[in-house]
Parts: structure tokens; C-alpha cells; sequence
């Protein structure tokens, strides 16, 4: 059914992540935009693009005047701005106009990255050991190298480089001095796993799918750390660029595949998601599966996690949006219709299946 849909998005400008040499990940999201676009329209849909820009105030003025059906939501918060992500959803759920992903404690909640390890620890969902630090705290430090220092509500791999992961104090103190100097935000410092790393990308609202995992394969000379730094994401040119793969869907076993399908819904579900979101997880040294970050709302341009595994589901591009605008209508009218149908060729584990009762 053609609806009117307005297409929101956060307007790159100039930023602290441009001092950082970081301002790539800012302008990714228009190549979701475009592709979302063209999507929408595909189906027929009535659309308004609307790129937002601070101070939010004006924005707001913005959303106020929307006389839309729906918001397709690919705000991300203003550029060097994280903590602002929820603005947008917060104002739209005032109005009472549907928007696509998350809902707002969701996406507060996920840049606290401490706070949802906790959770995830309380509920008995392995997380890697870990502290938050500053360089007055740095001689608290009680984890086990090697760590891995990151900032503390960041997303888009702000902040990781190779020098994240450390094997000593000296290195830990520069690390932590570095994120909190450049970030102003504590550093999350966890215990670095080394193991085979996934993601997966999780549907729904009240029945979930997820989709076939992605694993990241690294290829890097040895002494260099595994890990998905920003060079990784954004940088071609880059050693970890070319050092790093994404293979889609993942080659694992059918138990594998299960504690991916588990552990994937445990964390969506503990961090209060809806609509999608893709959760990365890496084994420790005993092959259990440890949840690394959960990302409301992550990136869907055509080359992204969500979109590859999308299509590993069967899915086309277009059919993934069209059942992300589905699943932002469900919770408009939810308890008065039946939840939407998951695309035709969906290959994911549906929670209610018997492949996903036999895991």
C-alpha cells in the first residue's frame, strides 16, 4: 500500500570526528540514504527526504510540520553528537507518528556500553570482564591483558585502531589518556577475546527472525591485533582494509549457528529493541560466545552487515526496506493486526520454528 513516508537523516558537517581524521563514518550515511531512497520509491511510496541539522530545536520545528504516514529513521545524532541519536524518535513518539528501528530507551541505552554489559552479565549473557577508566583510576586496573580500550558511548568504530588492544600499563595508560583526551568519555577497557567474531542482525517486534551471520575473517601479518578497527570500515588504502573480510553467510556448524540465533535474541530482547538491530558477538578461548556490543538502528546501506545478510536471507534490498517500514507500522497498530509476514526466501531462524525449537 502506498504510504507517505518522510526520510530522515542526520546533515555531515564539520565535527570534533573531523580533527580525529575520522569524518568517513559521518559521511556514510548517505549512502544509506540513496539506496533507501531508491528503495522507496520502488514501492511507491510518497517521499520527503528531511537531513537535520543542530541546534535540535529547529529540527523539531521540522518534524512538527511532517504530515507523513511514516518516518523511515536514519538519524544517527548530530555529527559528533552520539548522545543525540534519540532526539528524533523521542520528539516523532510525541507526535504519534511511526518511525522505523528502535525505540528510544533502546538507543540510549546502547551508548552506554557499560550499562548494557551489565545487563547482559546480570541476565547471565557472557560479556568480556571489563572497567571503565580514567587517567586518575588508570592504577585501579585489576583485568588481564591483552585489553581492549575503547570509548565509552561511541559507535562506527570511533576510536579503534590497532593500538586499542594492550599488553601492558604503559600502553593501557596511553590508551586511556588518548580515548578520554579525544572522546570526552570515560574508556571502556575489556578483555580482549581472540576468537572467531560475528554479527547477526535481528527482526522483528513481538515475533523475531534472525538473520544468517556475518563472521569478520582476518588476514593481517602476525603481532597485529584482530580486531575491526575504523581503518577497517572506512579506510581502503588501509592494511586492516585489506587485511579484514566479511564472509556472508558465516561457515559454521548447525550448533554454532544456534548459540548465534540464542545469544543474538537474548541481547535484543535484554536491551529493549524493536524493529532490527544486529548484535556482535566473539568466541573466547573456550568457544563460548561472548556478546561484544549490541547496535539499535545500524547501518543498512547495500555493502553493510544488515544488508548482506539480508540478502543471505533470501531478501532482496528493496525487500528489506519494505519490511522494515512493515515492522514500524506493526507497532502502530499493534494487537489489531497479525505481525507482518517475513519476506518470501527468508532463510533466517524464525524464534517460533522448529529449526529454532530443535537448536
Amino acid at each position: 500500500m502506498r504510504k507517505r513516508v518522510a526520510l530522515i537523516y542526520n546533515e555531515p558537517f564539520q565535527s570534533r570526528y573531523d580533527r580525529a581524521g575520522e569524518e568517513k563514518a559521518v559521511l556514510g550515511v548517505l549512502e544509506a540514504v540513496a539506496a533507501v531512497r531508491q528503495s522507496l520509491l520502488g514501492l511507491g511510496h510518497e517521499m520527503t527526504l528531511l537531513p537535520l541539522l543542530p541546534p535540535f530545536e529547529e529540527a523539531r520545528d521540522k518534524l512538527a510540520a511532517l504530515d507523513v504516514d511514516v518516518v523511515f529513521n536514519l538519524f544517527e545524532g548530530f555529527c559528533g553528537e552520539p548522545q543525540s541519536e534519540a532526539l528524533v524518535p523521542q520528539f516523532l513518539a510525541g507526535l504519534k507518528i511511526p518511525f522505523t528501528g528502535c525505540p528510544v530507551a533502546a538507543l540510549r541505552l546502547a551508548l552506554d556500553k557499560p550499562r548494557v554489559k551489565a545487563i547482559l552479565k546480570a541476565a547471565g549473557v557472557p560479556t568480556p570482564d571489563y572497567q571503565l577508566l580514567r587517567p586518575e583510576t588508570v592504577h585501579t586496573f585489576r583485568l588481564r591483558y591483552p585489553c581492549i580500550v575503547k570509548p565509552r558511548g561511541e559507535d562506527a568504530s570511533h576510536g579503534i585502531s590497532d593500538e586499542s588492544v594492550v599488553n601492558d600499563f604503559t600502553a593501557l595508560e596511553r590508551q586511556v589518556r588518548f580515548v578520554t583526551g579525544s572522546y570526552n568519555c570515560s574508556a571502556l577497557v575489556e578483555e580482549f577475546l581472540s576468537g572467531r567474531e560475528f554479527n547477526a542482525t535481528v527482526m522483528g517486534n513481538r515475533r523475531l527472525t534472525v538473520l544468517p551471520a556475518s563472521e569478520i575473517v582476518y588476514s593481517l601479518e602476525p603481532g597485529t591485533p584482530p580486531v575491526l578497527t575504523f581503518a577497517a570500515k572506512w579506510e581502503p588504502d588501509s592494511v586492516y582494509f585489506r587485511g579484514t573480510r566479511v564472509v556472508c553467510p558465516a561457515e559454521i556448524s548447525l550448533e554454532e549457528r544456534g548459540q548465534i540465533v540464542k545469544t543474538a535474541l537474548a541481547a535484543f530482547r535484554l536491551t529493549g529493541c524493536t524493529g532490527y538491530a544486529r548484535v556482535d558477538v566473539r568466541m573466547d578461548g573456550s568457544g563460548r560466545l561472548n556478546v561484544l556490543e549490541v547496535n539499535p538502528n545500524p547501518d543498512i546501506s547495500p555493502e553493510s552487515g544488515a544488508a548482506r545478510q539480508a540478502v543471505a536471507a533470501g531478501m532482496s534490498y528493496t525487500d528489506f526496506v519494505d519490511y522494515v517500514i512493515k515492522l514500524a507500522m506493526e507497532k502502530k497498530n499493534h494487537g489489531r493486526q497479525n505481525p507482518p509476514d517475513v519476506p518470501a526466501g527468508q532463510a533466517g531462524v524464525d524464534e517460533n520454528s522448529e529449526e529454532f525449537a530443535r537448536i
